[in-house]
């Protein structure tokens, strides 16, 4: 089998051999879950496959629709978090007092799962909104922070002594010694942070009451034992966080091609 048909090939076997002991474990009782046909078969979960853009209110809608709102939510959590991550990752990794003053803290706050910031981002905030943009945050920041720091720190000392034996600008510095050095960690924290960031706004959305998004869609679907519309959204879920992945790792190829 050729390399390039293995590719596509492989990954279709694989997702069918999945499915095919789904259905099987489920058409034996040994798991509780409905199999690929009954969620197929299912009036409400195959209106929500072909219907994925409609719209009754702010609470039900179309799973793209749902989807969407999270993204949003997301995006803006994602690019703060990145931005102050990167500023205080460079700041962090390029002075080791700093670094030793505060990596405590940051190994400290890094450990604190995302479902634990909600009530906090909550009673701080007092708004639902808000509150779900500082979780995305605050979980997203640290890869990012952390390997930013990472990269700083691991420029090569022959590199340092050059700059420094050329005299060149702290300018120059950073955009021709400093930033491609660290752009590799960067975007490997980038990449983490995504994932990261798109795990936290779900978690958020469930526990956030009259919330739109897909998050808090699960989370009714659950309430009222509607088991088939979860499974579609998880897929929903799977597929985008595939996506958010390879998209990241798209944009690291373009710009960090050796990486």
């Amino acid at each position: 089998m050729k390399g390039s048909a293995s590719n596509f090939i492989l990954p279709i076997l694989g997702i069918l051999a999945f499915l095919i002991i789904w259905q099987v474990l489920s058409s034996a009782g040994l798991i509780a879950l409905p199999g690929p046909l009954q969620v197929i078969t299912d009036d409400r979960s195959r209106y929500l496959i072909t219907h994925p853009f409609y719209y009754n209110s702010d609470l039900d809608q179309g799973l793209f629709r749902q989807t969407m709102i999270s993204l949003g939510r997301v995006a803006r959590g994602y690019i703060a978090a990145a931005i102050v991550g990167i500023t205080l990752g460079i700041i962090v990794g390029s002075n080791k007092v700093i670094d030793k003053s505060l990596d405590p803290l940051f190994q400290f706050l890094r450990m604190v799962a995302p479902l634990a910031w909600v009530p906090i981002a909550l009673a701080a905030l007092r708004q639902n909104e808000p509150a779900a943009l500082f979780v995305i945050f605050i979980t997203a920041i640290w890869p990012i922070l952390i390997n930013t720091a990472v990269g700083v720190r691991e420029i090569p000392q022959d590199y340092k002594n050059v700059a420094r034996v050329l005299q060149i600008s702290k300018q120059k510095y950073f955009f021709k010694v400093l930033l491609p050095s660290a752009l590799p960690y960067i975007f490997t924290g980038l990449r983490i942070a995504i994932g990261l960031a798109w795990l936290a706004i779900i978690a958020a959305e469930i526990v956030m009451s009259g919330v739109a998004g897909i998050g808090f869609f699960i989370w009714d679907a659950y309430q009222q034992n509607y088991v088939t519309e979860i499974i579609v959204a998880v897929i929903y879920i799977g597929a985008v966080g595939l996506a958010l992945d390879r998209l990241m790792a798209f944009i690291q190829r373009k710009i960090v091609p050796n990486a």
